[in-house]
């Protein structure tokens, strides 16, 4: 499963793994593909120095990359404590309401949330590229669109390559003109922050639109077949996030959560702005209906959303409050029927990969005689 693109990054398949466990990453990258270890959920720089050191021992000397969340523009002299003032009386109730509804207990005294996701704060975000751009990682990803043009030139400078999440051929072509060197056409399947074009549509359409930007399909892509798929409409990867979430070698800490993904379907998931304020695909579960219900006093924007039920998620968590419990997860969740090593996805994979293209040879084959 090799493109120019992954020749060019040293790896033997072209598959990109985003997750948050630097031992799903070090494993992807050692089983041949490119592991990307999401950064947002990181709000100390020593606690990413910390994985990433890890990952520099533990990925066999195989190239890695890292996925931040920073806005396009420059949003510097905000602080935590200025958004938190700008939450509603209201959406604060909603949220005392929700919890005592289904008895989730209170979190300990003096302990701090542990899902505080602050890494699309421009102080916050800043700190972990310094962190970053003192290992050796090979691709700076970018979930809001194109970095701020100071980061790019950071980026290249050190000879990193740098990929943006694009859900239309118009946001692919905003981050080709900032000088973005891969973009990841992120379809409507996928988990977490996704666009409503559908993987199957959006990649040749991203791939017409940024030619010759090499592009990395995304979104309800977890079988070989499905990566030959990929390639074939015009991908030089695939990026994949989902998949991962139920190997061996993740840490979700909670085995209630990993039984929900493990029993889910594909049409278990829905597009929710309960999370972080914007529409992220994760598990339906009776906390998103809430925030859908029109009884209730609906999401907020980005990214006060996401501190406003910090709390309650991590309490969700910690106590594995079934009904209340859930992830960011794509449609590809059907296919995650048991827990697997990273490497024995990757046998899946490369096995279903093979069995693909000897299918398509096969009927080249015949309509050329």
């Amino acid at each position: 499963m090799q493109t120019e693109l992954s020749r060019k990054l040293g790896v033997e398949h072209a598959v990109f793994g985003f997750t948050p466990f630097p031992a799903v990453a070090a494993a992807i990258s050692r089983a041949g593909g490119f592991g990307v270890l999401g950064a947002v959920r990181y709000t100390a720089p020593d606690d990413l120095k910390r994985d990433l050191d890890w990952l520099d021992a533990h990925a066999g000397g195989r190239p890695y990359g890292l996925d931040v969340v920073m806005p396009a523009k420059k949003v510097e002299g905000v602080t935590e404590a200025d958004v938190e003032g700008m939450i509603p009386d209201g959406h604060r109730q909603f949220v005392r309401d929700t919890l005592a509804r289904y008895g989730v207990p209170e979190l300990a005294e003096g302990e701090a949330s542990g899902w505080r996701i602050t890494g699309w704060m421009e102080q916050v975000a800043r700190t972990q590229l310094d962190v970053a751009f003192d290992h050796p990682i090979k691709l700076l990803a970018n979930a809001l669109g194109s970095p701020p043009a100071d980061v790019v030139a950071r980026a290249h400078d050190r000879g990193v390559l740098v990929a943006a999440l694009a859900g239309s051929a118009r946001h692919a072509r905003k981050h080709q003109e900032a000088g973005i060197d891969v973009v990841v056409a992120q379809g409507y399947e996928a988990g977490g922050h996704t666009g409503e074009i559908a993987t199957m549509v959006l990649t040749p359409e991203v791939v017409e639109a940024v030619d010759p930007l090499p592009v990395l399909a995304a979104g309800g892509i977890g079988s070989g077949q499905q990566v030959a798929a990929a390639l074939t409409l015009g991908a030089q990867g695939v990026w994949l996030g989902s998949i991962w979430l139920t190997t061996t070698e993740a840490d979700l800490h909670s085995p209630a959560l990993t039984r929900k993904l493990l029993a889910a379907g594909s049409g278990d998931t829905v597009r929710s702005r309960a999370l972080t304020g914007k529409p992220a695909r994760q598990l339906r579960t009776e906390w998103t209906d809430a925030w859908e219900d029109p009884a209730g006093p609906g999401t907020l924007p980005m990214p006060l959303q996401g501190l406003l039920v910090a709390e309650a998620v991590s309490r969700i968590q910690k106590y594995e409050v079934e009904p209340l419990l859930g992830t960011p997860v794509g449609q590809i969740v059907g296919r995650m029927s048991s827990e697997r090593s990273v490497q024995a996805v990757f046998d899946d994979l490369t096995r279903g990969f093979e069995k693909a293209v000897d299918r398509i040879n096969r009927i080249a084959g015949r309509s050329g005689k």
